[in-house]
Parts: structure tokens; C-alpha cells; sequence
């Protein structure tokens, strides 16, 4: 581990694991080349399903799953 300026290690992403059951907007934004306000706004257009847990917005497995294997989704819109 190397030291930051503001003194803190810095630590590895880790990758999305097959064995969580939801992920967070910032887990899939790190993971993927998706920017946070573009989950946020497929969220709220209902193209991607998420749930709010306290003040948490939490995509499960599944419906990441489902969102990335859906092809009408990323169609471009030249087709």
C-alpha cells in the first residue's frame, strides 16, 4: 500500500463479486465505464430497477443482470 497526501493508504478496488446480492450506484459506476448520473437517470426513466434501503439506492444481482443483458437498451439510437 502506498500513502496519499491526506495521509490515508490507499486501498485497491475490489471487483464485483459474484456472491453479493445488491450493489450500489457508485459499486457499478467504479466497476463499469457508467457514470453515477447516468445509473441515476436510468433509474428514474424505470429502465434499471432499484430499491431504497434507508438512504441507500441499491440495485440487486438480478436486475443489474437483466439491465446489462437487455439489447434493446444498448441499441444505438442510428439503428
Amino acid at each position: 500500500m502506498t500513502m496519499s497526501v491526506t495521509g490515508k493508504d490507499s486501498v485497491k478496488q475490489k471487483p464485483v463479486t459474484q456472491n453479493k446480492l445488491a450493489y450500489s450506484v457508485e459499486e457499478i459506476s467504479e466497476q463499469t465505464s457508467l457514470s453515477k448520473p447516468f445509473l441515476r437517470n436510468e433509474i428514474r426513466a424505470g429502465r434499471l430497477k432499484a430499491k431504497l434501503f434507508g438512504r441507500r439506492v441499491l440495485i440487486l444481482k438480478e436486475d443489474w443482470t437483466a439491465y446489462a443483458d437487455d439489447k434493446e437498451i444498448w441499441k444505438s439510437k442510428s439503428e
